[in-house]
């Protein structure tokens, strides 16, 4: 697609998210693409890499309900709350399944995705000094500087098969405004192959928005109507965070069964 079609969010799904494919949700602390990731649950994706800097409860959800054989990350929790109990459950009993992990720092990860954008093999940064991750991450390596001689980390570059982010709102041309913490939302599009973009509300016309960014149709493959469509998280002049969501999240995902109930109510609703 040369421009953003506008679909629902099912078509958009079954279109462009396919089953072994690295996945991106992107999104930090607000407009994470909550409906999107159920969506993909909905449709039963399998063996997928699961991307994102900091995986909380959509991923959670994900995990548990047998989409992951991977995760790529930074940081994983239950923001504010406590532990990802899906996630544990796969890394230590393999339950739906088990789950490979490949760690990163939160800069390492930022990296990727701009050397993924840029179109490089990899990014260098001074970083990972003092850890192990570099002994047990493949993504993760060193180079010297040519005209220092300084020792570096060197990063893969990461392009995901579809990046996922929500925004307030896209134009009908399929342009999309975002604004608030944005995160590496717009990296993680620009490096990824195919790209999706939940939003709030379709307008005629995008109004100038303090700090907001505008990702142009021709970067995007689809655009889908999702209202709500990243609680319990929040959209910045949208709707607030759902804390009591986050918390009983918590209870939810420490018990099998209660997960397993949660997971067939949410494949009874429609997207």
């Amino acid at each position: 697609m040369d421009v953003a079609t506008i679909m629902s969010l099912p078509e958009a799904v079954a279109e462009l998210v396919h089953d072994g494919d690295a996945v991106a949700l992107e999104g930090f602390t607000h407009l994470i693409p909550f409906a999107a990731g159920h969506e993909i649950i909905r449709q039963e994706r399998r063996d997928l890499t699961l991307v994102r800097m900091t995986p909380d409860l959509v991923y959670d959800q994900m995990i548990g309900a047998g989409c992951a054989a991977k995760l790529v990350f930074s940081w994983g929790g239950n923001p504010g709350v406590g532990s990802l109990h899906r996630m544990r459950d796969a890394l230590a009993n393999g339950w739906p399944r088990p789950l490979e992990i490949e760690e990163h720092s939160h800069a390492g990860m930022a990296n990727r995705y701009v050397a993924g954008a840029s179109g490089l093999p990899f990014a260098v940064l001074r970083g990972y000094l003092g850890t192990d991750l570099p002994l047990h991450t493949s993504t993760v390596a060193t180079v010297t500087c040519p005209f220092t001689g300084e020792e570096l980390a060197a990063v893969a570059a990461l392009n995901p098969d579809v990046t996922i982010v929500h925004a307030q709102r896209a134009d009908r041309a399929g342009n999309v405004q975002l604004w608030g913490i944005t995160g590496v939302q717009k990296e993680a599009v620009l490096a990824a192959k195919r790209s999706l973009v939940t939003v709030e509300e379709i307008v005629d016309e995008l109004e100038p928005t303090p700090g907001a960014i505008v990702l142009p149709a021709w970067v995007i493959d689809a655009v889908a109507v999702a209202p709500r469509g990243a609680a319990p998280s929040y959209a910045q002049g949208y709707y607030d965070r759902d804390n009591a969501a986050y918390r009983a999240w918590d209870a939810i995902s420490r018990d099998r069964d209660r997960f397993t109930a949660w997971l067939e109510e949410l494949k009874g609703r429609a997207s």
